[in-house]
């Protein structure tokens, strides 16, 4: 969220709060009374509120024999958990919540040991004389599990006892707070969001097992003044306000869909970031946690944080932190791998012993153990440095480090140099980053130097280390001891071979060593023979298109189905696209995306090979005999979205598809989108103002730009997403000139008449299932015409397709979408 924003959406909350004013205190009932229990495994094993939207109850962790006592959202196919009483002591199978009959709500182990407990009692004053006890429980259908005396006082609740989430009505006040949970349990994790006593919501990690805070990476700068922190049930806002009832800070900057037609919650997540999230209500297939949407979030970059607090930062220690998909994600650099293989955010140790210093702390034996790994954009700052250099080159910089027995890394940025030892924290990745990382790893095997042997630095002493020049004066010593040594017929003789044997030498073609194409992709070398025999001589094709033919194989000894794309010999733009494709297809990584597993790159041999894709692509699931179901038509267009935005928005290079249509989309296993193809795809660098291509695509996906000389940009994508999408809802392609009518030939055409004329049921042909869904359809009807606008700046992002067609960002009254006749048309 924009601090710089925050002033403006405080106003809007102001604007907003009369028309949607807080509900009635009047809350339905669903009694618990005094005795009454459940057990953990056992039916039943909950207590549901009155309309049957929360349950208070026990939930299995990861499906296991231990027991969460929580509250979740019934109706939700995955229980979205929104409370906890036990994250740190997971209760065994047997074990008993009962509400006693002296009004305690206690958790007991089947030995009938305490494992928590929610004990009522009075406010403050004399309890001798006010306390009248619980003489109930209820789940309501707020969300809130309540302990309620005879005069109708909430003695105990969960709305004031949260764990890592608050919900629409609740209120969080001064001291309240909520803990995260660790990446693969619900113990107590490293984050915390606090409302402190002086006003400021903040967000800190914590020095676990204690409660210990670092320094806070968010601060809402509400001191003296924060109040509360208030959800409000009716507009879905979160704020904070004064004691007077002023709002001094809106936390939701986003549109947000209606609480009469979405689920809503917000989360500190285990990565800690405070994140609001909805889900339609009318959409309740099980799609896990994705069918939550993000409504947005604070801090907007977690890991720019930066402090000099002592603490293992953001992600642990020795890791990397970055942005992906507008969300951190915590990694481990090259040679290093994390201290806990289950716990993402343990740190990273390195994989290699990183020994001290040498005999004489000479370094003698550097070279062979060790070399240096380069990160772009990478930094540690104001951790662990210990020495600083200036001016030095990257040469320098390196082998001070490599030199240096006590370094471990070292950054590089205008001439200065850091040296920096182990451990280091708040790692950050960033293309805004501009600082190199230099980080000393295990040379292998290998007996390579360092790339940069002339340049060593002043502080380096190299001792008795062996160089090229002291191996050439022994070489030369060798040859001068045999000349002197010899006749002068066998001297002739043996200079005559030295000479045949250094012009033999030059004249040898050396061989071309293939450096792989990027570190990061992971992605496995295949020689071509390994193919032909997975293909069995390319035997099975699946398919083809403009690069190249992709046959079907099976790989290994688990017989892993692969298809594998054979590209064609084009001798310049054939390898290039090739090279394009490994370096950024192999760091993509989205579920929504055909994966990359890896490549062969021998001779002329241009190959790729992708995961197998089941069920075939989504022309032939579409255009087939029978209609599929609308349901799963529309998730398929979910996915697509999904994955085209990651494209266009949440790849460290922004990717244009450039050939979007049916035939590029495969379906998985589970009839999951997935996008491939990327062999046409167009990388847009920051600077570049257009791409400089011939017009590439299929015919009726094509956006008019191709034919108008007009900046070729991410729109030439949503445009073809428009057109299958009007393909998704009609399961009919956009251009079938054997259908005979003039009128319906064209898709897009007929679709917008459609929509005008309000003749949807002509449109889908009496789809029943899609017209009783007819709010849906509608919908998506208009965020296809709103894409095929011939104006490529009317076209939405992809990210506002994703929330319009989720129903999270209302859709307004799409124009016609052509506004003169294109060149393609003539």
């Amino acid at each position: 969220m924009v601090d710089n924003l925050a002033p403006l959406f405080s106003l809007l909350c102001l604007l907003l709060l009369p028309l949607y004013p807080f509900p009635a205190s009047a809350q339905t009932y669903n009694n618990v009374s005094l005795g009454k229990s459940l057990s953990a495994g056992s039916s039943p094993s909950s207590w549901v509120s009155p309309s049957g939207e929360f349950a208070f109850g026990f939930q299995a962790i990861n499906n296991t024999d231990a027991f969460l006592l929580a509250i979740w959202y019934e109706k939700i196919p995955e229980k979205t958990l929104v409370w906890y009483a036990n994250g740190d002591n997971p209760a065994p199978k047997g074990s008993k919540v009962q509400l006693t009959s002296d009004g305690n709500l206690e958790l007991n182990n089947t030995q009938g040991e305490e494992i928590w407990k929610a004990q009522s009692q009075s406010q403050s004053q004399s309890q001798s004389q006010s306390s009248v006890g619980v003489t109930y429980g209820a789940m309501l259908d707020t969300g809130n599990f309540v302990l309620v005396d005879t005069n109708s006082v909430h003695i105990w609740e969960s709305f004031k006892n949260p764990s890592d989430t608050i919900l629409p009505s609740q209120i969080l006040e001064l001291g309240g707070m909520l803990s995260s949970r660790q990446p693969t349990n619900y113990s107590r994790g490293r984050f915390q969001l606090r409302l402190l006593n002086d006003g400021n919501l903040v967000l800190n990690t914590i020095a676990l097992p204690t409660n210990y805070a670092y320094a806070a990476y968010y601060v809402s700068n509400t001191y003296a003044s924060g109040y509360q922190v208030v959800y409000n049930e009716s507009t879905a806002m979160i704020f904070i306000q004064s004691k007077d009832g002023s709002i001094l800070l809106c936390l939701t900057v986003e549109s947000i869909p209606s609480t009469k037609t979405h689920y809503h919650r917000a989360t500190i997540d285990f990565n800690g970031v405070f994140t609001q999230y909805a889900r339609p209500k009318s959409s309740l297939s099980s799609n896990g946690d994705e069918s939550w949407s993000i409504i947005g979030s604070i801090p907007d970059d977690i890991c720019s944080f930066n402090s000099q607090d002592v603490g293992e930062g953001i992600c642990g220690y020795n890791s990397i932190c970055k942005i992906v998909q507008s969300r951190p994600v915590c990694e481990c650099p090259t040679q290093y791998s994390l201290l806990d293989p289950n716990n993402i955010l343990s740190g990273c140790k390195p994989d290699f012993i990183l020994q001290g210093c040498y005999e004489n702390g000479s370094g003698s034996q550097t070279e062979i153990l060790y070399r240096m790994a380069e990160l772009l954009d990478t930094d540690w700052p104001n951790s662990s440095t210990y020495q600083r250099r200036e001016p030095y080159t990257e040469a320098d910089c390196q082998n001070s480090c490599l030199y240096d027995c006590q370094c471990a890394i070292a950054t590089f940025n205008d001439g200065h140099c850091w040296k920096k030892s182990l451990p280091v924290r708040n790692g950050k990745q960033n293309s805004d980053v501009a600082v190199k990382a230099f980080l000393k790893v295990s040379a292998g095997n290998s007996t390579q130097r360092n790339p940069h042997p002339p340049s060593v630095p002043e502080d380096y002493n190299p001792g008795s280390n062996p160089n090229e020049k002291e191996k050439a004066q022994g070489l030369f010593s060798v040859v001068a001891a045999l000349l002197l040594g010899g006749s002068l017929f066998f001297n002739l003789i043996f200079l005559a071979a030295i000479f045949m044997g250094v012009l033999m030498y030059h004249k040898k073609p050396k061989e071309k060593v293939q450096k792989p194409i990027s570190l990061e992709t992971n992605l496995q070398s295949f020689t071509y023979k390994d193919l032909e025999e997975a293909t069995d001589r390319f035997k099975e094709e699946l398919g083809r298109g403009a690069f190249g033919v992709v046959y079907k194989g099976v790989l290994g000894f688990d017989s892993k189905l692969v298809a594998v794309k054979k590209l064609n010999k084009v001798q310049q733009e054939g390898d290039k696209e090739f090279k394009t494709e490994l370096s950024v297809i192999g760091q993509t990584h989205h579920k929504n995306l055909v994966k990359l597993v890896g490549f062969c790159e021998e001779g002329q041999h241009r190959l790729l090979v992708y995961e197998f894709m089941s069920n075939g692509s989504l022309a032939s699931f579409l255009f087939g005999s029978s209609r599929p179901d609308w349901n799963q038509r529309t998730q398929i267009a979910f996915g697509i979205a999904r994955g085209l935005m990651y494209l266009h928005e949440e790849c460290s290079i922004q990717i244009i598809h450039c050939d979007i249509k049916p035939q590029n989309i495969l379906l998985d296993d589970s009839y999951t989108a997935r996008i491939s193809d990327f062999g046409l795809a167009k990388l847009l660098m920051t600077d570049q103002s257009r791409t400089n291509t011939a017009i590439r695509g299929t015919k009726g996906y094509v956006a008019s730009e191709w034919f108008r000389h007009m900046r070729i940009t991410v729109k030439v994508d949503v445009y073809s997403f428009g057109v299958m999408l009007l393909e998704i809802i009609c399961c009919r392609r956009s251009v079938d000139l054997e259908i005979g009518d003039d009128e319906r030939s064209i898709l897009t055409d007929w679709a917008y008449d459609c929509y005008r004329e309000r003749r949807l049921d002509a449109l889908v042909e009496n789809d029943m299932e899609a017209i009783n869904d007819i709010e849906r359809l509608e919908r998506f009807l208009k965020v296809a015409i709103w894409c095929i606008q011939e104006e490529p700046s009317l076209r939405p992002t992809m990210r506002k397709v994703v929330q319009m067609l989720e129903g999270i960002v209302e859709v307004s009254d799409p124009p016609r979408p052509y506004l003169f006749v294109s060149v393609a048309e003539t």
